[in-house]
């Protein structure tokens, strides 16, 4: 009998617990999942250490997006804890000046106007084009609205004052699987493969016709590649311990 794997879903900016909730449901019968929230914190070292404080001893992380840069946070602080890795659409790269300068106009515009979540117009930015229209783009823009404006403003801020993850990736040991969108335009591919080739041993998969949320828009795919990211190497452990 396998037993139940202590696993922590970090979900990215404007998304809270519906990003995961198919992956968690569909991997119960081996993993013990935890969705953290990641709206408290206007940084990303205090994300990093919310979720710490509740998570388990040790513990499978995956990150999506923001959730990624909260994760390479994690193994900075104490990777002694994580025991494998999964990175979906994020970067460890920080932002180009034009994409921090477009971070600080999106902070500074709720200033003097309502918080507008994601609009369809912002949709292909995000989700393949098939998804625009329809529960996936509807999803996207109802995850957004009840994370809201407040916490929008800490997490951008928290995204901009990230560290440059590049430099610490030849340190991370323990399994990791890389994952993007074939279509992702936020996060490309490009950023997938640095990952991948600084992190040894790493795997990487290229999901298609996906933007940057494959845990809503290929929610079958992404349980299936968790599930063997979870399992591999389980069975030579059982028979160790």
């Amino acid at each position: 009998m396998t037993r139940s794997l202590p696993l922590v879903f970090l979900p990215g900016l404007l998304c809270d617990e519906r990003l995961w909730r198919r992956q968690a449901e569909a991997l119960k019968d081996i993993a013990d999942p935890l969705i953290a929230d990641l709206t408290q914190d206007d940084s990303v070292a205090g994300m990093a250490a919310r979720v710490l404080a509740s998570a388990p001893p040790r513990f499978a992380l995956a990150g999506l997006s923001m959730g990624g840069y909260v994760a390479f946070e994690i193994m900075r602080q104490q990777p002694e804890r994580v025991t494998r890795l999964a990175l979906f659409d994020t970067s460890a790269a920080p932002d180009s000046p034009k994409r921090a300068a477009l971070r600080r106009a999106s902070i500074d515009s709720l200033r003097v106007g309502k918080f507008m979540g994601v609009t369809k117009r912002m949709l292909p930015q995000l989700v393949h084009a098939r998804h625009v229209d329809g529960p996936v783009g509807d999803e996207v823009c109802d995850m957004a609205q009840r994370v809201g404006g407040a916490a929008f403003v800490r997490q951008q801020t928290a995204i901009l004052g990230r560290p440059d993850s590049r430099p610490t990736l030849a340190s991370i040991r323990v399994p990791t699987m890389v994952v993007v969108g074939a279509d992702d335009v936020t996060t490309p591919v490009a950023q997938a493969r640095v990952m991948h080739e600084g992190i040894k041993d790493s795997t990487l998969h290229i999901l298609p016709e996906c933007g940057h949320l494959p845990p809503l828009e290929q929610p079958v795919a992404t349980a299936r590649l968790l599930r063997d990211w979870l399992l591999a190497g389980e069975g030579a452990q059982a028979m160790a311990a």
